[in-house]
This record gives C-alpha cells, structure tokens and sequence, in this order.
C-alpha cells in the first residue's frame, strides 16, 4: 500500500475515534477532541489527492477507498450532529428538523452520484471528480466542523441554552447549513447533466442491418440462378 492510500486509510481508521470522543460525555473535552480528529480527517482528505498526482501514485485502489472515506467521513458527521444530543438533550442542529432535513438531501445526492459512478464505470466510462465536487466537500467540512465545535461549547463551557449569542450562532450556523444543501443539490444537478450520456443505450443500426438482409437475399438468389444455369 502506497502513501496516498494509508492516508485515506487513515481517514477511515479515524472514524470510529470521532464516534466515540464526541459521544462519551464522561470524558472532558471529548466533543472537542472530535471536532479536531474530524478536522484532521478532512485535512487528509486533501493531502492523499495531493501526493498521489505529485509523486504519480494514482491508483483505481486509491479512488476506491478516497470515495468511500469522504461519503462515510461526511455522513458520520452529519448523523452525529442532527442526531446526538448535547445541551438540553437535543442535537446541536437547531431546529432539528431542519437538519434532518438537510443530512436527507446531502446523503440522497452522494448516493445518486455514487449510483451514476457505478453505471458509468459498467460502460467502461471512468467518470472523474470536478472542481464542484470538491466545493461541495469543502463547505460540507467547514460546516460539520463549527457544529461540532458548538456541541462542545453546548456541552462543556454552558450551563444553560438560553443565551443570545449561542441563538444568534444557532441561527448563523443553519444557514451555512442551508447554504450548503443547495450548493450540494446545484453541484449534484449539474455534474448529471453534463454526464447525460451514461443514460443512453446503444441503439443497433436497424439501415445497416436492413442492408445486410438484403445483401444476403441477393447472395441467394445469385446461387439460385448459378445453379439452375449449371443444370
């Protein structure tokens, strides 16, 4: 395994470690420690890409799992900041449906990409990222990232959720939320569009079969005759 690839992998390894800081309330500091490791994750996200083309070291293995770590990094993300509780037992995302929402929409379109991907890949079309792609993945980053910095304040430095700064934030926060589910929908709208032709199939050319029907129907009939004029 090459050094690109041992970063995503570690991006994947970091994972569980995210689950657990920013759950395990018993541990001080715990959802900030996710907030960084989440951080790190995302950091290499970029790192991996940037040393395999400069050192040459692309690999189908390494787009396979880089694929894999950003959607499995991400959804993580998203779960645990609409779903985990905090101060007041409530998710840090306000207001929650919202969120729900949101993680809804970002999740789908990171499907349906991954489905176009796969029916492009059966037709031997290799369907590379775009620089939208990476926006979209870059606001997703930054936004996951303040959420779970705000869990921490939430949880370790307040007491109580009745602060006009943290509603103000609260407020902030849902619309970069927001803001980053229509970037996600347009980029995920445009790169379909602009790889419309997966969808086609391969037409059989009905004139050039016509044709060799009838070349064979002559083919015949010039045995016929050749045999007839023999007898």
């Amino acid at each position: 395994m090459n050094l690109p690839n041992s970063i995503t992998l570690s991006r994947l390894v970091m994972i569980p470690l995210i689950i657990f800081f920013y759950l395990a309330d018993f541990i001080p500091f715990g959802k900030l420690v996710a907030a960084i490791l989440f951080l790190v994750a995302c950091l290499t996200d970029f790192l991996d890409g940037y040393v395999a083309r400069k050192y040459n070291k692309v690999t189908t293995l390494g787009k396979f799992f880089d694929s894999i770590a950003d959607k499995v990094l991400v959804m993580t993300g998203l779960i645990l900041i609409v779903a985990a509780p905090t101060l007041g037992s409530v998710p840090v995302v306000y207001p929650t449906w919202m969120g729900v929402v949101c993680a809804i929409i970002i999740l789908a379109r990171e499907f349906i990409i991954s489905a176009l991907r796969q029916l492009a890949a059966s037709k031997g079309v290799v369907l590379a990222a775009d620089m939208g792609g990476k926006v979209k993945a870059t606001a997703q980053y930054i936004v996951i990232t303040l959420y779970m910095i705000l869990a921490f304040v939430e949880t370790d430095l307040l007491a109580s959720s009745e602060h006009l700064a943290l509603s103000i934030t609260n407020f902030v926060f849902m619309i970069l939320l927001i803001a980053t589910t229509f970037l996600t929908i347009y980029t995920g709208v445009s790169y379909i569009l602009r790889n419309t032709k997966v969808f086609k199939d391969k037409e059989t050319d009905s004139g050039f079969v016509s044709q060799s029907e009838e070349n064979k129907e002559e083919v015949e009939i010039e045995k016929n005759d050749d045999l007839k004029k023999s007898e």
